[in-house]
């Protein structure tokens, strides 16, 4: 045995106990090729969705940089801007006229929006900061993050029902 190092430390805290009672949970039933390839129009929604959502926050990123010790303004603001979008597109297709196209919640809400806002770059943007001897810009961060995309949410989803009510009333 090597006196190298493994490249991860072990866990902090003691292995799960044994579980002596037996898993009765029952799976349901198989699910038949035919009922697969029903959801592959899905998923290429959903993967392409996401694919033009990340390459977007991944431009944003490069556009906008951020230093070791300088706040992430490029990932705060996709953040914040994609919540508010995620607010106005619920409300806008779960409380418009008409019914959507059955792809576009997989490919925009779930893919677009899933792959533009992200949460671990905004987790590793926190981490950064703190290791750069920020932690007050790192809670800054965290703290503020949340807070705006919350609001950015219900902003977005005030916005998209006041339009609803003003088209409606034409």
């Amino acid at each position: 045995m090597s006196d190298a190092p493994t490249p991860y430390p072990a866990a902090p805290y003691p292995a799960a106990p044994d579980r002596t009672t037996p898993d009765t949970r029952t799976p349901g039933p198989p699910r038949s090729p035919r009922a697969w390839r029903a959801d592959v129009p899905v998923v290429a929604a959903v993967a392409l969705g996401g694919a033009l959502g990340a390459s977007a926050r991944y431009a944003a990123v490069l556009r906008w940089p951020a230093a070791a010790d300088a706040f992430p303004w490029a990932v705060f603001w996709v953040n914040v801007t994609g919540c508010a979008v995620i607010g106005a597109f619920t409300v806008l297709v779960t409380e418009g006229t008409r019914a959507p196209h059955p792809l576009l919640r997989p490919f925009f809400g779930t893919g677009v929006l899933g792959g533009f806002t992200t949460f671990s770059a905004y987790a590793l943007d926190v981490r950064r900061l703190h290791e750069a001897g920020e932690p007050l810009l790192a809670l800054l961060h965290l703290a503020g993050t949340l807070t705006a995309a919350m609001a950015a949410v219900l902003l977005g989803s005030a916005a998209a029902r006041r339009g609803l009510r003003a088209r409606r009333r034409r």
